[in-house]
């Protein structure tokens, strides 16, 4: 059974660096020949751009603002994609331009233009305004920004060693072919597909308050799906999201060593074929975090959303069980007091990690869940006002957590996820040790499909191979699991949580919000934990 992901062993809670394992032999080849960035270098932003975004930002002034912002950015995208010995797509996208956004009498605007010229950001800036005025008339609350402090100029990079845009793309479908082939080794093995997905934004941003930051940003990722057909061609199972998304740059893909790998994960998938169809009923889950963290994004990170608990996303992606505000805040029993769940975009190696977040905070760590109750929600300056009074009566100043976000030049930012993670718990015990210490249960590894509703109150969940747990023993795999759920009730059924050195990271590539819609990363690292009395479905029967 796997239990550990070495290429995933990021922890920012134990001594703050992050566990690596060794490259293995092709990555150091790739280290030597390049001239790898070191990590959190940036150069300064240089003199054009930063004369483009005090032209956008004097012309908002003269056109009415009382405060503005611009944000000149290049996002590159990089998609390879393969299927058994095949290239099947090649993707490169590269984009360009100036975002302005603008506060006239309590109303934003924003336009955006791809004309890198005084006279271009000028008028977007001027159009920006024009927007913000008209939107007057459909205000239901004045804007008012939380107090920021001003950054002065300031760098920032991620922590990439090795920029995937250096690797010629033949080297990078070769390593998907030659991963491809070692899974169709396996017996039963059909099909398999493989990617790589690469993203770069390099963000420059100003606004009339003085501050001024540029940052890198790089995100990989490298998902396969293995299927194995049986022999007599009556079942079908597969074995994917093997390696999680990563806030790094091509060294992740290589640390994760697909090649290696790819002949154990055509095994699994070769092995459900055999597996043993679940008895539905009650089960004690033990729940690794490759699987977990799927489940901390959809039960507790968009339901702490604040924009969504307000009724602003009602039309697009839902509401939220966890509202108002007033009703829940240091009320609402989300878990158990060993239940401490944290936002932040400071965790080396997550997709939502940055230097500063798209209005120029620099974004703080945050409990959303302490000891169990509601404490918070994830915030920008414009909503850290909505819940001042919070703040005011615990004693803490009133200010974002940093949560502004932006997918590209072209769109404007608002509220979006930071790493939202369950924090270990003092004891140091691993997922084996949580599996001896469970007399019936289902240990669940990987993430698979996944059900919830608009107020991520009522859920179902799947995983990608799952394994029965009688006498603190795994004696067999077991096939068609999935647990439903009502979120509260879950997370209060916790009774077990893994330590530090069992905590790792999954996050998700792509993850929809807005209308217009965006698509932001986000990284959720947790412990392993065990979840009491969960209801357990066959859905491989028929009715």
């Amino acid at each position: 059974m796997t239990t550990r992901r070495d290429f995933l062993a990021t922890s920012a809670f134990a001594a703050g660096a992050m566990a690596v394992a060794s490259l293995p032999a092709e990555a150091e080849a790739y280290t030597r020949r390049l001239a790898p960035l070191t990590p959190h270098e940036q150069p300064p932003m240089d003199a054009p751009t930063r004369d483009l975004l005090m032209a956008a930002l004097n012309s908002a002034r003269m056109s009415g603002a009382s405060f503005a912002d611009a944000r000149i950015g290049r996002t590159q995208r990089n998609f390879v994609i393969t299927r058994e010995q095949q290239i099947i797509e090649i993707v490169d996208t590269d984009t360009m331009g100036c975002g302005v956004r603008t506060l006239v009498d309590g109303c934003w605007g924003f336009a955006a233009t791809r004309t890198l010229t005084a006279d271009g950001v000028a008028a977007a800036a001027r159009d920006a305004a024009a927007i913000a005025k008209a939107n007057r008339v459909a205000r239901d609350r004045s804007v008012e920004l939380a107090p920021a402090p001003s950054l002065g100029e300031r760098t920032w990079s991620n922590g990439f060693t090795i920029d995937p845009w250096t690797i010629p793309v033949e080297q990078k479908a070769d390593l998907l072919i030659r991963a491809n082939a070692e899974a169709l080794k396996v017996p039963g093995v059909k099909y398999v597909a493989s990617q790589m997905f690469f993203v770069k934004e390099e963000k420059n941003y100003a606004n009339t308050e003085g501050t001024i930051t540029t940052q890198t940003i790089v995100r990989s990722w490298a998902p396969m799906s293995i299927t194995a057909i049986s022999s007599d061609m009556t079942d079908f199972q597969s074995r994917s999201n093997t390696v999680q998304p990563a806030g790094r740059g091509y060294e992740h893909i290589l640390e994760a060593d697909i090649v290696g790998n790819a002949k154990k994960w055509g095994e699994e998938a070769a092995q459900k074929l055999k597996a043993k169809a679940v008895e539905p009923g009650r089960y004690d889950l033990v729940l690794h975090p490759s699987h977990l963290w799927l489940t901390i994004h959809e039960s507790v990170g968009h339901p702490t959303e604040l924009d969504r608990a307000s009724g602003y996303e009602a039309n697009y992606a839902g509401t939220s069980f966890v509202s108002p505000p007033e009703k829940v805040l240091g009320s609402l029993k989300y878990g158990p007091e060993m239940l401490n769940v944290q936002g932040d975009r400071s965790q080396p190696g997550a997709c939502a990690t940055v230097g500063f977040d798209d209005e120029g905070v620099v974004p703080e760590d945050f409990l959303i869940i302490r000891n169990g109750m509601l404490n918070d929600y994830q915030t920008t300056r414009e909503q850290a006002n909505w819940i001042k009074w919070w703040y005011d009566k615990n004693g803490k100043p009133t200010r974002s957590h940093g949560c502004s976000y932006g997918d590209a030049w072209s769109s404007v930012q608002f509220q979006r996820m930071p790493n939202v993670s369950v924090l270990p718990g003092p004891k140091e015990q691993s997922f084996e040790d949580i599996i001896a210490a469970t007399d019936k249960g289902i240990a669940i590894v990987g993430d698979g499909s996944f059900s919830i509703d608009q107020q991520r109150y009522n859920a179902q969940f799947g995983g990608q191979l799952f394994y029965e747990i009688k006498g603190g023993k795994v004696v067999g795999m077991l096939k068609d699991v999935a647990y439903q759920m009502r979120t509260p009730e879950f997370w209060n059924a916790l009774d077990m949580l893994g330590g530090k050195k069992s905590y790792e990271l999954g996050a998700s590539f792509f993850d929809g919000k807005g209308q217009p819609g965006q698509s932001n990363s986000v990284s959720h690292g947790c412990p392993p934990t065990r979840h009491r009395q969960i209801n357990v479905i066959n859905t491989g029967r028929k009715a």
